[in-house]
């Protein structure tokens, strides 16, 4: 077989073993993979403890500029500033009501420079009682090196309360 042609060939032979790894063609390996996971739920576990702390601008530092925020009942909000403004209002009536959160299970996807997380989280009163739950769904990217929310939504596990017949 001329040198060309094995050339070729040992490239289709090594081509098709990326392509058949466990992980998929491109991905990354296993080790980044799970660093950008453990990456992924620090930012989450740094949101919900700087949130129950009060330190509103250590929430929106986990955004990026065109992060949009899509609380229920609320229609989106693009950008820090109005993140900002949202979050300070929310994180004040939270601490005004006594309220701390606390986050349950939860799953992550990470794709190259975007990743997933979503899970569940729940609204615990002075007394230390559950009083909600909600599902959330956050899109990360990863900028410069650093993974920051571009997307944040989250709804109530409990349907609406009913409204009195008029």
């Amino acid at each position: 077989m001329p040198l060309r042609m094995r050339i070729l060939f040992v490239a289709i032979v090594l081509g098709m073993a990326g392509a058949c790894s466990p992980a998929g063609p491109g991905s990354p390996p296993a080790s980044t993979a799970a660093a950008d996971e453990a990456a992924i739920r620090a930012g989450a576990d740094s949101w919900t403890a700087a949130y129950n702390a009060g330190d509103v601008e250590k929430v929106v530092a986990l955004y990026a500029d065109e992060a949009v925020l899509m609380p229920p009942n609320v229609q989106a909000l693009p950008g820090r500033a109005a993140i900002t403004k949202y979050l300070t209002q929310d994180i004040a009536a939270s601490k005004a009501a006594g309220l701390t959160f606390k986050d349950g299970p939860s799953t992550v996807g990470v794709s190259g420079d975007l990743a997933w997380h979503a899970g569940t989280s729940s609204a615990i009163d002075a007394n230390g009682k559950v009083i909600g739950t909600v599902n959330y769904t956050e899109v990360w990217r990863r900028m410069n090196g650093k993974w920051l929310m571009v997307r944040d939504i989250w709804n109530d596990d409990a349907p609406p309360a009913a409204t009195a017949p008029k």
